[in-house]
């Protein structure tokens, strides 16, 4: 929807992942950092192109920990570590409780729409981490779609997603 309101690209990360990582969530086996580190390299490189082309790109994606969101950044050429302000990527997280996420994950599943099972949600919130010095942005992910996504372009239409 974002990208759509946007005109913009969109990738989504899952889409990125190798089958032998899609087969190991699907047997309730979380991911370590070396079947994720290669996926958040494919994904860093497909960014990359979108912004060497001068596209906007939207992606949606489970960088949970700031080292992972570290290989994400670097698809700016020019993104000095740390320099989170300067660079051109920037995070929301869509914020809601487990309860919420495990209930769509559910739905996610049973629609065929989806690889990981419930199961796997709690080591992935084992590995979050926000650090507030990165400037995320955090959005209710609990309230309907549309607000989510008013809030979104209003973080871009004031520049805050632009001025961390």
């Amino acid at each position: 929807m974002l990208s759509k309101s946007l005109g913009c690209s969109y990738l989504e990360a899952d889409d990125f992942h190798s089958q032998a990582n899609k087969e190991k969530m699907s047997k309730g086996i979380p991911l370590t950092d070396e079947d994720r580190i290669p996926w958040l390299e494919t994904l860093r490189d497909a960014i990359r192109k979108k912004l060497e082309s001068c596209e906007t790109v939207i992606v949606t994606c489970s960088a949970l920990q700031k080292k992972y969101r570290e290989i994400l950044r670097c698809a700016d050429p020019e993104y000095k570590c740390g320099d989170y302000r300067n660079c051109k990527l920037k995070f929301v997280c869509l914020d809601a409780p487990m309860e919420v996420l495990a209930s769509r994950i559910i739905v996610r599943s049973k629609n065929g729409k989806h690889f990981m099972p419930v199961s796997l949600l709690q080591s992935q919130l084992e590995l979050l981490q926000i650090d507030k010095a990165e400037g995320i942005h955090m959005v209710d992910a609990t309230v309907s779609l549309q607000y989510i996504l008013d809030s979104i372009v209003a973080l871009l239409s004031n520049n805050k997603l632009n001025s961390m």
